[in-house]
Parts: C-alpha cells; structure tokens; sequence
C-alpha cells in the first residue's frame, strides 16, 4: 500500500484533529487510500508552529483531550490512513496554505507500525487500511 510520510504533529492532526488538507510544493494526480507515515524528525519549533496554526480549530483541544504532548507523540511509523479525493492549488480549508493541497477525507487510525520514512509516495508491503 502507497503511503506519504508527514512530520509530526501535522500527521496526527491529520488523523485525529480534523486536518483535511495536506500542503506540498508539488501536486500529485493520485486517489486513493494511502498509509499516513509520522517522520521521525520534528523540532520544538515544528511542533509549536503546528498548534499554533491550528488556534482556533478545536484540534488543540482533541490533544489536550487524548493526551497527546510534544514528548510522547509517536513518530517513526504508521499511524493510520486517509483517502485523498482531490489536489487542489486553493481552498477555503482553514488548513489549506501551499502551492498544492491534497485534499483528505476519511482518516482511519491504526495501531502503531514502525517503519522508516521516504520522500514523496511510497511503497509499505504487507500494511492494509
């Protein structure tokens, strides 16, 4: 199964904060379900930029609610999947702030599966959402 990996917090808010555009310099024509991969990598800076774009659309309060930190969040693997319907140069989304945005519905979360990262769309075998 195709998968894309996303630094976190953004991959969590994708699967679990309501986040339903994924912002890239480059646009893809793709469809489909893929795996949501959390990098390993993320710095303090990430994660503060992260809520602090995310004011005002209730993801704060879904973390504070799971429990979800700066020290805790999982990174280095799977973490659940979503089904890209579109790709998109503007849209109304409060999320949306790229060139291109791949536009996403139906987040599923999955137990945890480590896995190591690549850049762009990548193969994950054996993983099905």
């Amino acid at each position: 199964m195709k998968a894309l990996s996303i630094r976190q917090p953004w991959a969590w808010l994708i699967i679990n904060g309501g986040k339903n555009i994924e912002n890239r310099d480059w646009p893809t024509r793709f469809r489909g379900r893929i795996l949501v991969h959390a990098s390993k990598g993320m710095t303090r800076d990430e994660w503060s930029d992260a809520w602090e774009f995310a004011q005002g659309t209730g993801a704060s309060a879904k973390a504070i609610e799971a429990g979800v930190t700066r020290d805790n969040i999982l990174r280095g693997g799977i973490i659940g999947s979503v089904e890209i319907v579109d790709c998109v140069s503007y849209s109304s989304s409060p999320w949306f702030c790229g060139k291109f945005g791949f536009v996403l519905r139906d987040p599923r979360p999955m137990q945890f599966i480590p896995f190591k990262g690549q850049l762009g769309f990548f193969d994950v075998p054996g993983v099905e959402a």
